[in-house]
């Protein structure tokens, strides 16, 4: 359980600033610090002391009927990768401190940032799939709050708008391809993935899960062609860049590509894709960075390039490549992240990052200068420093593996180009800031930073070159565990050292250098050559792409939605009649082996009013209540055959439900237009019967075939168990109250939500009433009849005595809570009906609102009663018991969870039907009022 802390560690310091910002920034900056060092510490102590394992595994059960547990992971591939995410998040932590000026919301900006660690976290410790994609998503909603931080700057929102639809796209691929690895091996499990390699390449979905997982790889590690969202991400905050450049998001893709590569990689499709993407990138990007005037800019399109290597040596194959890949992961990081805090640095201190305003800094920031030009010379795989060695385990597999048969010669010449304009890009950036002769004055005079800001860029350019001048420290602590997680076999021999004697990688490296060096020279006319052609801005072509798509949607929305009710219906059912009318056309294939149920008049007689009460409502539809009574009789036609089919429950509750419509309906009819225009002609009036005659047709065919087959139903679990586990002999109740009380708990908190929103929009309504019916004869004076008032209030204590009844017999004959809160409302109404709201309200003082509210929390503490005693939530008890005066009786804690259910629709039908009936009062205006 100590890998859970990890992650809950970080999450905890989301919270960290807004307790600690009242202290002071310095406090706050120290205090969020403590989250990413605690869980930094135990990581290391729980690799530390796993023994013998290679792999440290903790889990909670989640949702164990999905296949899902909140399972985490620590083995070598992760160790690295939270080195990395922890180790310099915490660098970045301080150096924010200083980088955010004093308008920057601190407590807002290092919540986001340690969101953004938590999601990372969860990518590389998910031992899930499904979990590593929930926090996939969580590192693009995070890394949107982060880019776009300084939301007052237009590049910032469209930065943001535009990682987060490309990465979010990327992710939406990636989930399908985890589903079809789980399809394919049967399991999301993380560990059983990759043992299920030969699954995976025996399935004809191979090829289309290695697509889909790499377009989720390529677009979260900007790779070719999804790379244009990442220079555009430097609207973002520096601190934000070096992380989001070093360790953290783009190197999800780089860890997603080798957690999967044990179960996916090593086939010529793998291998084709994945190293073409790679060298396309890097050359690609490298171009870019050398014509670049920004100096984040330069470093972005570097990281572009660079991770564009990784890339390359993930699709090699060798083990030696994967080695060179996970050991470029660490020093990219490491000499990354001090370039960017080194470009934050200088655009704190003087005002600008345009390399055409900087020159001979290190003149007057001469310690900065240094340190950033070693971070440099690394990147560009200068020897003693960190980068070199990598840069040579690239070159060394390049002219090695031959991964196209003959046209392999093609990767060590990409290769090659990529690492001399590297050198080139380099050169420029280290050259043009600190040593060439200024051709502008920047907008303020350059210093040095306080020393704090610069302590993280010191540690880490320290570490390149300690890593560099003993790169064997790495491969015995960190790269062979590593190695170990992503490798199929057996370790390979290699050794890292500086030097490897005088071999083909080693003139390589050497004619890259001096290549990247000439080109540096000769940038001016590059430049030059470069302003021949078109700009074009990514930002601008992006939005222009999602404007025009936005365009097409909402043409597309106004050809469709039309404000016709009419047009969406028929639109439903024509394409559910293309859904299912092929298969039901199958005419020999349509019946089952079940004969029919034989036909009697009564059956005849029933089916024939239906059909009649349907076709006169649409046909009577302008006549208003006598629409209603053909209605009213479906209604009635429909609770008769529920009866007929021996289902009392249902037929009492329809019954009920249609007394309250058709009390809804006279009372929101009462409000509409008493006459509408005919909004049909002839033609499409024959249309919609010849629509709705298919449609009928369709549900008539599916109910054929289904009634004439044999189905395994569920009912008889529920007829076996429903007296001995629920002690009721009404199965229905038992059913709505026990085995699914969790469904009738969320339908009834529904119905009070439902209730409560309608009451607050009717509350204070103002409605004009109407003064005449359709003939234009006024209305009634006499508002309550007195005949009504008498048959009410006769009716009223029998109504509710009924209710009661079918109340308490409702756990073991025809009833219930539900049937029982319609008939009292229905009571209580026909009470506003007759004698008005005023004289009701005046004698029913109480409120509606606290009754559907008091429903749902009693039978919600019916459910947490069970859990005092040890059994899950809403479990139900019963037992027999005897009384005096009464005798023997059968008591059930389902009861209580009734009640709930009856005070609940009581108060939300009273909520919605009182209200609508107090639009009517004398107080409210009408038209004959001036």
């Amino acid at each position: 359980m100590t890998l859970l802390w990890i992650p809950l560690l970080t999450f905890l310091g989301v919270f960290v600033p807004a307790l600690t910002i009242r202290g002071g920034r310095s406090l706050c900056a120290l205090a969020t610090s403590l989250a990413p060092l605690a869980a930094l510490l135990l990581v290391i102590h729980a690799w530390l002391s796993r023994g013998d394992a290679e792999v440290l595994r903790a889990s909670l059960e989640w949702l164990p009927t999905f296949g899902v547990d909140l399972a985490l992971r620590i083995d070598g591939l992760s160790l690295l990768f939270l080195l990395l995410i922890l180790g310099i998040g915490l660098l970045i932590i301080l150096y924010s401190r200083y980088y955010l000026s004093a308008q920057d919301s601190m407590r807002r900006f290092y919540a986001f940032l340690m969101l953004f660690m938590t999601a990372m976290v969860g990518i590389v410790m998910a031992d899930n799939l499904l979990i590593l994609w929930g926090f996939w998503e969580l590192t693009s909603l995070s890394s949107f709050l982060l880019i776009g931080f300084w939301s007052h700057q237009t590049e910032a929102r469209k930065g943001a708008r535009m990682a987060m639809t490309i990465t979010g796209a990327g992710g939406l691929a990636l989930l399908a391809g985890i589903l079809l690895i789980g399809k394919v091996v049967g399991s999301f499990d993380l560990g059983t993935v990759l043992a299920g390699r030969q699954q995976l390449l025996a399935s004809p979905l191979y090829p289309l899960i290695v697509v889909l997982v790499l377009l989720g790889a390529f677009a979260k590690s900007a790779q070719f062609p999804f790379h244009f969202w990442l220079p555009h991400a430097m609207a973002a905050p520096t601190p934000v860049s070096a992380y989001l450049h070093s360790a953290t998001m783009v190197k999800a893709g780089i860890f997603l590509m080798a957690r999967l590569h044990p179960a996916l990689a090593d086939t010529p499709l793998w291998n084709t894709l994945v190293t073409l993407t790679g060298l396309t990138t890097m050359v690609y990007a490298a171009w870019f960075a050398f014509l670049k005037t920004d100096l984040k800019a330069i470093l972005a399109f570097s990281t572009i390039s660079h991770l564009g290597l990784i890339t390359t040596l993930l699709g090699l194959g060798s083990r030696l490549a994967l080695a060179a890949a996970l050991l470029h992961v660490i020093n990219h990081a490491l000499f990354k992240a001090p370039l960017f805090m080194s470009a934050g640095i200088i655009d704190h201190e003087s005002g600008t990052r345009d390399v055409r305003k900087l020159g001979g800094v290190i003149r007057l920031m001469p310690v900065t200068a240094t340190l950033a030009c070693l971070a440099t010379a690394s990147m560009a795989g200068i020897p003693l420093l960190n980068g070199f060695i990598s840069k040579e385990m690239f070159f060394t597999e390049a002219l090695e593996v031959q991964p196209f048969g003959g046209l392999s010669w093609i990767v060590p010449l990409l290769a090659g180009l990529g690492g001399l304009l590297s050198v080139a890009y380099s050169l420029r950036f280290a050259y043009a800031t600190f040593f060439r002769r200024p051709r502008q004055q920047p907008p303020q005079t350059p210093h040095e930073p306080p020393w704090p800001m610069r302590a993280p860029v010191e540690l880490l350019v320290a570490l390149c070159l300690v890593f560099g001048l003993f790169p064997a420290v790495l491969q015995s602590t960190i790269l062979d565990n590593a190695l170990r997680a992503v490798s199929n076999g057996p370790l390979p021999t290699y050794h890292l050292a500086l030097w490897h004697g005088l071999n083909a990688p080693l003139l390589l490296s050497v004619a890259a250098v001096l290549g990247g060096i000439v080109l540096h020279f000769f940038h001016r006319h590059v430049m030059r050559f470069k302003r021949k052609f078109t700009a074009h801005d990514a930002r601008y072509i992006f939005e222009g792409a999602i404007q025009r798509i936005v365009y097409l949607s909402q043409r597309g929305i106004d050809r469709l939605e039309n404000g016709s009710l009419q047009r969406y219906l028929m639109l439903l059912v024509l394409c559910s009649l293309l859904a299912i009318a092929p298969g039901l056309a199958q005419l020999e294939r349509l019946g089952g082996s079940l004969a029919g149920q034989p036909l009697d008049p009564l059956l005849v007689l029933g089916a024939a009013l239906l059909i009649m009460g349907g076709v006169l409502t649409a046909a009577l539809h302008r006549q208003r209540l006598v629409s209603l009574l053909m209605l009213s009789v479906v209604g009635l036609v429909v609770s008769l055959t529920f009866a007929r089919f021996s289902a009392p429950d249902l037929a009492l509750t329809q019954l009920s439900v249609e007394v309250v419509t058709m009390i809804l309906l006279m009372l929101a009819l009462f409000f509409l237009p008493q006459k509408t225009p005919r909004e049909s002609s002839g033609g499409r009036i024959v249309r919609d019967i010849l629509i709705a005659a298919a449609f009928g047709a369709l549900i008539a065919s599916l109910n054929y075939a289904v009634l004439t087959r044999e189905l395994d139903s569920i009912s008889s679990y529920f007829l076996a168990n429903a007296l001995p586990e629920g002690g009721g002999h009404n199965v229905v109740n038992v059913i709505l109250v026990d085995f699914r009380g969790f469904d009738t708990l969320g339908e009834i908190t529904v119905l009070a939500i439902a209730g409560l929103a309608i009451y607050k929009l009717l509350n204070r309504l103002r409605l004009f009433m109407p003064a005449t019916d359709l003939e234009g004869r006024v209305w009634a004076a006499d508002r309550h009849p007195v005949l009504l008032m008498v048959v009410a209030q006769t009716l009223l204590p029998l109504a509710l005595l009924v209710s009661f009844f079918i109340f308490l017999r409702g756990h073991n004959y025809p009833g219930g809570g539900f049937i029982a809160g319609l008939i009292t409302a229905v009571a209580l109404i026909l009470l506003y009906m007759s004698r008005g709201v005023e004289w009701a309200q005046q004698r029913l003082t109480f409120q509606f609102q606290p009754i559907a509210i008091a429903g749902v929390a009693l039978s919600t503490l019916t459910g947490l009663g069970s859990m005092l005693f040890g059994y899950p939530f809403l479990t139900s008890t019963f037992g027999h018991f005897h009384l005096p005066l009464i005798g023997d009786i059968e008591l059930a804690s389902a009861l209580v969870f009734d009640g709930g259910i009856y005070l609940a629709v009581v108060g939300a039908t009273l909520m919605i039907l009182a209200n609508l009936g107090k639009l009517t009062t004398e107080y409210r205006p009408n038209k004959d009022t001036p």
